[in-house]
Order: C-alpha cells, then structure tokens, then sequence
C-alpha cells in the first residue's frame, strides 16, 4: 500500500520493480506467437468438442468491433449510458431476429453466457428454498443444476426426475408421482449430455395439475432447435428457454433467454433478473455477433442442423461398435456391467421411450460425437461411481461395421480395432 503522500508514477506501481527494458515488446510477441500457433493448430483439426462452434467472417467482424469498447445497460431506450442509438437499433434488430427464428413472445440476449443467463431465470421465478425439478448430473445434467453450482448460489434445492437406465432417459411414470408428491414450483429439463428429447408433452399435464412452470435448458441443442431438426420446447409446455448461443447455434461465446408467454409480470422478471440481476454491461460485441449468426440460421439454418446430424452420424461405425439415437457415441454409465451382446438382447436404447420424433427429426440430438464423459453423481458415499458399458441401438443401426470396445467380464471401454469386423 502507498504510504502518505506516495503516488504511484505508472512504472510498474509502488513498491514493484519496473519492466526491464524490452520486457512488454517481448511478452506481446510472445502472447502473439502462442495466439498464432493455437490458431494455426485449430486450422489444421476438427475438434469433437460440443461445447465449441465457429464463427461466420461477418459474425468474426462484428466481434472485433468499436462495440467492444462500449458500455450499455437497461433496455434499447431506457439505457444509462449516452452514445447508445446504434447500439439500441442492433439490439432491436437481435431481438426481433430471436423472436422471428424460435417462434416465440419474449428474447432477451444480453445474458453473457448459458450459465449466466440459467442465473438470470433462477433469479427472475425462483426464490430461496424453493424445489426444482430437474436431472442428476450422472443423468447428463448441467452442473448450473449442481448444488455447488447455479442452484446453490440460489439457494434452491433440486428435486431430482426418476431416471430409466435401461431407456436412458426420464422415467415418465415415476416423475409424475414424484411431481404429484413433492410439488416443485419449477421443473427444469434439457441436459447437456442428451440421448433423446425430453418428455416435456408426456409431462405437460402433470406440471399444469401442480401450477409448476417448465424451463428448458437448450444450450447444447439451440441450433437444431432452431433448424426444426429436434423438439420445441417453447410449444411443447416449457415456458421459459435458457441457453448459450456458441454450440449447435454457430454464434458467438454468449446467452439468451427465450419466452412463449403473454404474462406481462413474468416478461418483466425475466428481463430484471438479465439486468440488473446477473449482468451489467451485456457484452455488445457479441450481441451484435449473436444478431449476425441468427440472420445467418434464418436463412441457412434448417440445412445446416441437418448436416449437423448427417455429419455427426459416421463417428460410431470408425469410433466404437455401440451408439445411440443421438447419433454419437456416448458413455452409457450403469451399476452393473453387460458385454455389449447382452445390452442388445436387453434392449438397451433400443429406441426413443417417447414416440414419434418431432417435426421430421431422426432423433439424432447433437452435432458433436460426444458431449463429455458421463459424470458420477455428486453426493455421498452411497451413490457409487458406475461402471461403463457402450449403447447401441441395433435396429437404426444395423449394418455398420462393428468392433469391440467393451470387455464382458469386466466391463471397461477397450481401444476399437483399427479394422473394424462385419457385423
């Protein structure tokens, strides 16, 4: 601390040796030539990770931007910074082009990221104490669900979905005995490890028998939502849709909230709960990004979402001999071991619990092969890390080179052969 009457003169601060000659000229080359050679790696690869997307050049210019310099807060029109006009007519533009694209009510993009804008719901329709429904994080949920995540922060406390392991997903009858007996005011599904849709319609009645508001958390499938290519949550009962905008959404790093709701006071909550509840300055570079990537998906995003799911669909016939509907190949995390020859007579993901697929879907969920290894669940001592067995779904599957990946005895993932066996 300086003492009485120091001042700092720039050179480094009181108290702290001044650079060396050279010393920031070298450490900016530095940063530069790293930047360069990560980018030149990346150039040269096709990541398989979900959580990750490219930008367009026009979405890429806009990041880059004046706007990244400058500050907004409120609303387009009712802002507390001078300076703001254009800034006001790009919001507006994103807003309309959110609302156009989704087929929905209500947009609000300034939530900086998914995790930022699942706070900014938390904090618009929940209050401390309250019970949330929603999947443990072994079941492929989020950890913004986690105790020592969003929920935490919060103080709200999850009341978990039962889950059909053998189906891998939701087990629709036993949740609605859960709902009907616990009655959580909130029930959040979407998950970022996904296998099938959510049974939100299945579920529908259920949560309006006990006045609870679904939520949805698309993070990890925006951008098929969007391209008509998997569930609607918005018209299938959840109220409220959270999600970042940077993964099957080809956007920038950011979030966005999304309505289908007339209630003027819910409206009101969420836009407080974005601002000034979890945000301040919202990011305008990447607003502005974010409007250029959803101008982009009106136009190409039905084609694009499937793609996605054309090219995500050979990853299981090189990586592995078992898969799922989600068209990835994905750590099925269980108590009990199975070779993959007894899952397949146990009909293990066999097909989707939950109908029909919607709006032309193929049931295939995602654009990446994998979203990430199956977490243990958070807890005590009683809930025992599981061991690992491949799903495969042999009826849409049939045909495809097949290799072995899992052990019968033992149950652990072995390396696939190179040269795959004929099924």
């Amino acid at each position: 601390m300086p003492g009485l009457g120091e001042v700092s003169t720039g050179n480094g601060g009181v108290g702290v040796e001044r650079p060396a000659p050279g010393e920031m000229a070298s450490t900016v080359a530095h940063l530069r030539a790293v930047t360069r050679r990560h980018s030149a790696r990346f150039e040269r690869s096709i990541p398989l990770i979900a959580s990750e997307n490219l930008l367009s050049p026009y979405a890429k210019e806009l990041m880059i931007s004046d706007l990244h310099s400058r500050y907004a807060e409120g609303l387009p029109g009712e802002r507390y910074y001078e300076g703001n006009e254009d800034v006001d007519e790009i919001e507006r533009v994103c807003l309309g082009l959110a609302k156009r694209l989704f087929r929905c009510s209500f947009a609000d993009v300034r939530p900086t990221s998914g995790t930022v804008a699942n706070l900014a719901v938390l904090k618009a329709i929940t209050e401390t104490g309250d019970l949330v429904g929603t999947s443990r994080l072994a079941d492929g949920a989020h950890i913004s669900s986690a105790g020592f995540g969003a929920f935490g922060l919060r103080g709200v406390k999850p009341v978990y979905y039962p889950w059909d392991e053998e189906r891998m997903t939701i087990d629709v009858a036993r949740t609605r005995e859960v709902l009907r007996a616990v009655r959580p005011k909130t029930c959040l599904f979407g998950l970022s490890l996904f296998l099938f849709p959510m049974p939100i319609e299945e579920l529908r009645p259920t949560l309006e028998e006990i006045g609870a508001r679904g939520w949805y958390d698309a993070a990890h499938v925006l951008g098929l939502i969007a391209g008509g290519q998997f569930q609607d949550p918005l018209h299938e009962g959840c109220t409220v849709l959270s999600a970042s905008t940077h993964k099957t959404l080809p956007g920038p790093q950011h979030g966005i909230l999304l309505g289908q709701t007339e209630d003027a006071e819910l409206r009101k909550k969420l836009e407080s709960g974005a601002f000034p509840g979890v945000t301040s300055n919202h990011h305008l570079h990447a607003m502005a990004a974010l409007a250029v990537s959803l101008a982009e998906h009106l136009e190409f995003g039905r084609e694009y979402a499937r793609r996605t799911i054309e090219n995500a669909r050979p990853s299981p016939r090189r990586c592995t001999s078992g898969g799922s509907t989600s068209s990835r190949p994905t750590w099925d995390s269980r108590s009990r071991t199975r070779s993959p020859s007894a899952s397949r007579r146990r009909g293990v993901a066999r097909r989707s619990p939950h109908g029909s697929p919607p709006r032309g879907s193929s049931r295939t969920r995602t654009s990446s092969p994998a979203t990430g290894a199956r977490r243990t669940r958070a807890g005590s001592g009683s809930e025992r890390p599981r061991s690992r067995a491949w799903a495969w779904d042999r009826r849409r599957w049939s045909g495809l080179p097949s290799c072995s990946t899992t052990s019968s005895t033992r149950g652990r993932p072995r390396r696939p052969s190179p040269t795959p066996r004929p099924s």
